[in-house]
């Protein structure tokens, strides 16, 4: 029998559910960037839902590595307010200083595109 790998099989059930919503929202009409940041933040807010849901049944639950590649990819918005309405993943430190850094890595490259870039030109 085959070793099961949550790692992977969430991996490829996140990728499937962002580009299913991302190239259906672009199909009715969204520039291709505005689908895929609403995509990966609406996959983020279900995967943490879900991740509650099975914390509070005692089931299979999806790694942490999950959770923050989704933030890490552009999910950090959705992420934020999964955890404030499902009040999960609030009281762990070590997840919420990985959270942190996301947010301070995404919020540094952006301030870095407006400067060198947008205000440039």
């Amino acid at each position: 029998m085959p070793k099961r790998q949550p790692k992977k099989t969430f991996f490829w059930i996140a990728t499937a559910l962002v580009a299913a919503a991302s190239v259906l929202l672009w199909w009715l009409g969204l520039p291709i960037l505005y689908a895929y940041l609403i995509g990966i933040n609406a996959v983020t807010v279900v995967l943490y839902g879900y991740d509650k849901r099975q914390a509070i049944v005692g089931g299979s639950r999806i790694p942490e590595v999950i959770l923050h590649l989704t933030a890490l990819l552009g999910g950090s918005p959705g992420a934020l307010l999964a955890q404030t309405v499902f009040r999960h993943k609030t009281r762990k430190f070590k997840f919420r200083a990985v959270f942190v850094g996301i947010l301070f890595v995404q919020l540094s490259a952006a301030f870095a595109y407006w400067y060198f870039v947008v205000r440039v030109a």
